[in-house]
């Protein structure tokens, strides 16, 4: 599968990387090591594949473009449109012309959260309670000296995007309603830091994200009818632990095991792998998950008005 890289930054370069004999060529407007400067340009027959590492706003035209021309897109979280009509539409296209439009959520590749989900889809924590997650880096004066970084609703699309997803991956489509919870301009002229809940179904669930956590950090506790399940920090920033604890009743110390990992970031190859094993395959473009996360992002970003 030949591929290129549409908007050469920070992911694009990382893509680029993974894509490895894959890459054909680079398209950005204001990058000078790009080959090209609008996906116009490219040769429509040097290339299978759009890997889509863009802002939101040009996302539906872009995608819109590709799949018009026959071409599969891995297109960078969250996949944002102005309407839900938009994503829909993206859809049927990509069903129409049999090619695979595909949004990244690169964490469903890290270990430790292929083994939470394991360990939930087991059954052995028996019911569970809440779901704790925090997300949180220290790029807030990075997004403040951005031109179209800081603005809108800040950290919620890009990291409140992440733990959206990473619940459905764990728990499954059957979620409660979030709402906001807290939110804070520490910084920032958008939201820097946000908490977001949804507590009226179990597990009820809090997730946390924020841009002024100095040094790069992400936990996870979970509560449960048999025990616990915490992770702690992501293979990108390791050292990263994984622990199950297995209760003792009526009280005591719990038996527990713990995994520690220490290694690169495996996940930007291991989506890559996958991306390309789904277009091998020929499965039907779904884009369900992203209308979900739409829904839920939108409604939560009026409440920050």
């Amino acid at each position: 599968m030949r591929v290129i890289v549409a908007g050469l930054g920070v992911q694009g370069y990382k893509r680029r990387k993974f894509a490895g004999k894959d890459f054909v060529a680079s398209v950005d407007p204001v990058n000078p090591e790009a080959e090209y400067r609008h996906i116009a340009d490219v040769p429509i027959n040097s290339y299978d594949a759009v890997l889509a590492c863009i802002p939101d706003e040009p996302k539906i035209e872009l995608l819109r473009y590709a799949l018009e021309n026959d071409k599969h897109v891995l297109v960078e979280k969250p996949l944002w449109a102005v309407n839900d009509k938009d994503i829909t539409e993206i859809e049927q296209l990509a069903r129409s012309k049999k090619k695979l439009c595909y949004t990244a959520y690169n964490h469903r590749f890290e270990p430790h959260f292929i083994q939470m989900r394991e360990l939930i889809a087991s059954g052995k924590l028996g019911k569970i309670y809440s779901c704790r997650m925090f997300y949180g880096n220290g790029t807030a004066r990075l997004v403040r000296d951005s031109n179209w970084r800081d603005q809108g609703d800040g950290v919620l699309p890009d990291l409140g995007s992440h733990l959206l997803d990473t619940c459905r991956f764990w728990f499954g489509n059957d979620l409660g309603k979030f709402k906001l919870t807290a939110a804070h301009r520490f910084e920032n002229l958008a939201s820097d830091h946000i908490i977001i809940s949804s507590e009226k179904n179990l597990p009820r669930i809090e997730l946390e994200m924020t841009l002024c956590m100095w040094k790069n950090h992400f936990t996870c506790d979970i509560l449960a009818e048999n025990g616990t399940a915490h992770i702690e920090s992501l293979c990108k920033w390791g050292p990263t632990t994984f622990s199950h604890r297995v209760r003792v009743l009526p009280s005591g110390r719990p038996p527990e095991i713990k995994i520690t990992l220490v290694q690169d970031d495996p996940t930007w190859e291991a989506e890559y792998n996958h991306f390309k094993q789904l277009v091998e395959s020929g499965i039907v473009t779904d884009l369900s998950n992203d209308l979900w996360l739409q829904t839920n992002l939108r409604q939560l970003g009026l409440s920050l008005k």
